[in-house]
């Protein structure tokens, strides 16, 4: 984000913060596929980032309060990447953003579950996601036991799969 913003307008700001190529996408890997290592965002990135690409949004994220970067005890060369409450919050967000696509584009089956469940669910389900996120990246006590609702959206995605 540059030092000036082109206007206070929340949804400018918010642009001006996420509105990029990438930013989304990185922070949409790390919260729905538990992707927490650079190596593991480049190499299962559907979209296919660049590597340097990849580094800069990871930079800018945390630069801009939406990861956090903290090195990895198991090797000295890794790095953790863990959401923020303030990427936490993007839940509604991108759970709106999924009904959107859904309905209005071409989407596939596999990679289009997880908005649809999202949307079926609606704010109960988006609460419990952000208290499961809140749990796993700020460590939080998780709220209630069972199965997660990532781990819930991973096996719908699965069983699509192996259907198509």
């Amino acid at each position: 984000m540059s030092s000036e913003p082109r206007s206070g307008c929340p949804i400018n700001l918010t642009l001006e913060a996420l509105g990029d190529r990438w930013s989304l996408l990185v922070i949409r890997d790390i919260m729905f596929g538990d992707r927490r290592h650079f190596r593991e965002l480049l190499t299962r990135s559907e979209e296919g980032i660049a590597s340097n690409i990849l580094a800069d949004r990871l930079k800018r994220l945390t630069e801009g309060g939406f990861l956090t970067r903290t090195d990895d005890e198991s090797h000295k060369q890794k790095a953790i990447y863990s959401l923020t409450e303030k990427s936490i919050q993007l839940v509604p967000l991108l759970a709106h953003m999924g009904a959107w696509g859904r309905r209005h584009m071409p989407v596939t089956p596999d990679l289009a579950i997880r908005a649809q469940l999202l949307e079926e669910g609606g704010p109960a389900l988006w609460d419990e996601f952000m208290d499961d996120l809140r749990s796993a990246h700020l460590g939080q006590p998780r709220r209630r036991s069972g199965p997660t609702v990532a781990e819930r959206l991973r096996e719908a995605f699965l069983a699509v799969r192996a259907v198509g």
